[in-house]
């Protein structure tokens, strides 16, 4: 309904901020990658946005980039994840560090994010998978697709190593390597260590 706001900020109380557009004030709640962004106060702000419209509630969220909004609107789709649970994903990690986790299934670095525990984590890596993981050919320093390392470390895991030791394991294995070699190279990493 509301798809895009641009107008003048003239308030900034996170994660809340109030723009006024031609003489109505929206009261707008974005996450702190978004916040940290915004202009000063009585400047010129432009923001895409995602109108929720509850019971009880008319919610108005903003997004300084079309990817924070997209995986924010992924995040709301899944299972007891709400509009405040999705502000607080994006708040405690970029787009580009939930692609990683999501491609790379690290539950453990959306479990540091408040509210977020271990079985909504893992529910949140299955659901999002292959949605958001598939924008990590756009990230830069992600991995991509072809370079078989995520797959290492998804081998790995599955042998029972931790994210950490896993994750460090992978980083000595040469871009390009197919994945049983990089299994090879890593289990060797890990022997050593």
């Amino acid at each position: 309904m509301i798809g895009r706001i641009s107008g003048t900020l003239l308030e900034k109380n996170p994660p809340h901020i109030l723009v006024d557009c031609q003489g109505v004030g929206y009261e707008i709640s974005v996450p702190m990658s978004t916040f940290f962004n915004l202009p000063n106060l009585g400047e010129r702000v432009t923001l895409l946005t995602q109108f929720i419209v509850r019971e009880d509630a008319q919610l108005l969220f903003g997004f300084g980039s079309p990817d924070e909004r997209n995986t924010f609107r992924e995040l709301l789709k899944i299972s007891g994840v709400g509009a405040r649970t999705a502000l607080a994903i994006l708040s405690g990690m970029s787009v580009a560090d939930i692609a990683q986790a999501v491609t790379l299934q690290e539950s453990g670095r959306l479990t540091k994010i408040p509210g977020i525990g271990k079985k909504t984590a893992e529910r949140l890596l299955l659901e999002l998978k292959g949605k958001l993981g598939a924008q990590l050919g756009t990230v830069p320093g992600a991995l991509t697709p072809h370079d078989h390392k995520s797959d290492v470390v998804n081998a790995l895991l599955a042998l029972g190593y931790s994210d950490k030791e896993a994750l460090a394991a992978v980083k000595s294995v040469p871009d390009g390597t197919s994945v049983s070699d990089g299994i090879k190279h890593a289990l060797k990493s890990l022997s050593k260590a």
